[in-house]
């Protein structure tokens, strides 16, 4: 299936409240490799930008005047998602957007348009509950290069939420560790299998003071979902 990274930029936080997209940035991907179909556009809001939002994206309302309003890009962008997997980081807000903008060309929403939404900020906060999920704080946490990422942009953004998927996404299928063939990973790479039976392992046991250690930082994972952790009742 295709995959689309998306994001956007607005004039501000509110699409009730008449706020509009100001930029749309697009990756394709397939079978976990960027293809270079992109898509972007800015685009002409018909408003003021939110002071408070240009400080954010550093867009302003003159470098916008002569860019297409969103009826001139509209159809490229529905045929472009249209079949696709789109990929958001906190998608509720980008989606919220997009369907403003389409009901005003009295257009379906994006969810009907694409084969499916997948909330990457969903998927974090699965994957490290309890600790800041923003695109920053997971391209620190994943070892993602966003040292050019002085202001907000939807491409630039796209891109770095398209690397954070990947490394969100990538592991093992299994615990089992299968030795007797080589094999190709997530990535396309080959790998040898390696036989373990010729290691022989040293096991360390581990101090008290790292035993207390351990369950401190269980019980504050505990905390953080809920108490809704699998290990204390499979304990019990």
């Amino acid at each position: 299936m295709r995959q689309i990274f998306l994001d956007t930029e607005t004039t501000g936080l509110s699409a009730e409240n008449g706020d509009r997209i100001i930029e749309i940035g697009c990756l394709e991907m397939e079978n976990r490799r960027l293809t270079g179909r992109n898509l972007h556009h800015y685009v002409n809001p018909e408003r003021p930008n939110n002071p408070d939002a240009v400080r954010v994206h550093g867009i302003t309302d003159e470098f916008l005047a002569d860019k297409p309003v969103f009826a001139t890009i509209a159809e490229e962008l529905i045929a472009y998602l249209e079949g696709a997997e789109i990929v958001i980081h906190n998608a509720a807000f980008d989606v919220g957007f997009l369907n403003h903008e389409l009901r005003r060309l009295g257009r379906p929403p994006v969810t009907t348009l694409v084969a499916k939404v997948t909330d990457s900020l969903a998927l974090a906060r699965e994957m490290f509950p309890g600790k800041s999920n923003s695109l920053d704080a997971l391209c620190r946490r994943l070892e993602v290069d966003n040292t050019n990422r002085t202001l907000h942009g939807a491409l630039l953004d796209a891109g770095l939420l398209a690397e954070v998927y990947i490394r969100l996404t990538r592991g093992q299928e299994s615990l089992v560790i299968d030795t007797e063939e080589a094999g190709v990973d997530a990535d396309g790479l080959r790998h040898e299998r390696v036989d373990l039976s010729k290691f022989d392992l040293r096991v360390v046991e581990p101090t008290a003071d790292e035993l207390a250690a351990h369950e401190a930082l269980l019980a504050d994972l505990d905390e953080a979902c809920g108490s809704k952790t699998v290990w204390r009742s499979a304990m019990a």
